[in-house]
């Protein structure tokens, strides 16, 4: 069936927004997305060229989370907005507010745009980082209930950027929304098919694998979903009524880095050769962390099994996740086609 309307994608270059365009242009979307500078055009249309042409069904426009300027013209005329674009770094910055600073002043800038535009609906990407509580706790299963509290003892820039940002979108559709609706998806560890070398930093993990950049395996474990199904929450969560004002956590299976490991060697052979297969002693981890904030901030993971619950995404949205074998797999092969180990 035929889809009709403009959707306004934010972050249209990075990993998930790629994929939402895709998503979009797919079902009969009209799509403009935004990037911070223009020149990243040609950029977009190629990953998306992969899986579909855009002909001229999509649209690029210059926008920044930073800057008021070009918003009210992307999301003039618009349906929908999927608010993807969120500041990301690989490594954990000195200062908190490098992150916090434009997630949070960036959702607000794309919430109030939405509203004066009239879009019937934002979908705004958060985390399950904003629904957690203190890691290195009592193993649990959390669902959309929880809230992260961004001020507790040893809360991560990112968890804090994420947590903050989600809640300003709440509280601006609450008291600015008027016709206006929110809906939140909070995606796990994101894995799957990269369409180029703008991906998500948890890539990294199946791309240091491959590439024998990890002397062992520790024992790390995370709840993963694929981009692909990710995608498709997104667009759930954009016309479902009953999505108005609700959270929805897209997680697939949980697994331990030894299960990726397994994966990858079993799939891909000659091609996983580097992949290691021992464990890394949890004094190990802890003593790198000692000198690497990125890795230290793992050690209240390690040995834990932190799940949570996509039963609500499954009962109000239909969603379901795929096979994580098929995830691994297909996010490795991207990675080796792609020339990235």
């Amino acid at each position: 069936m035929t889809e009709t309307g403009t959707v306004l994608v934010t972050g249209g270059s990075g990993y998930v927004g790629a994929r939402c365009i895709i998503s979009l242009l797919e079902r009969g979307y009209i799509v403009r997305a935004t990037v911070r500078d223009i020149r990243r055009e040609p950029e977009v249309r190629a990953m998306v060229a992969k899986e579909i042409d855009p002909g001229d069904r999509l649209s690029v426009c210059a926008a920044d989370l930073t800057a008021d300027a070009g918003w009210d013209a992307a999301a003039e005329g618009v349906r929908y907005v999927l608010h993807v674009a969120s500041p990301v770094l690989v490594r954990a910055p000195k200062d908190p507010d490098v992150l916090i600073r434009p997630a949070r002043d960036g959702a607000a800038r794309v919430l109030r745009a939405a509203i004066r535009a009239g879009a019937e609906r934002v979908v705004m990407t958060s985390s399950v980082a904003a629904a957690s509580r203190r890691v290195g706790g009592p193993d649990c299963e959390y669902d959309e209930t929880v809230w992260t509290d961004p001020d507790a003892p040893g809360v991560d820039a990112y968890t804090r950027s994420k947590t903050i940002a989600e809640r300003t979108a709440w509280e601006i559709i609450g008291a600015e929304g008027g016709a206006t609706t929110l809906a939140v998806v909070n995606p796990s560890v994101i894995l799957g098919p990269v369409l180029g070398r703008d991906f998500s930093p948890s890539i990294g993990l199946v791309q240091r694998l491959l590439a024998g950049k990890v002397p062992g395996l520790p024992r790390l474990g995370f709840e993963f979903v694929d981009v692909r199904d990710l995608a498709d929450l997104h667009l759930r969560a954009m016309t479902n009524p009953a999505a108005a004002g609700q959270r929805f956590i897209g997680a697939g299976e949980f697994a331990w880095m030894a299960d990726i490991a397994r994966v990858l060697k079993a799939a891909l052979g000659p091609e996983a050769a580097k992949v290691p297969t021992r464990a890394l002693p949890d004094f190990v981890l802890r003593l790198v962390g000692l000198f690497d904030r990125d890795l230290g901030a793992m050690n209240g993971y390690l040995g834990h099994r932190y799940t949570y619950s996509s039963a609500k995404a499954q009962s109000v949205l239909g969603w379901k996740a795929r096979p994580l074998e098929e995830t691994v797999v297909d996010c490795g092969r991207s990675l080796i086609t792609i020339g990235a180990v």
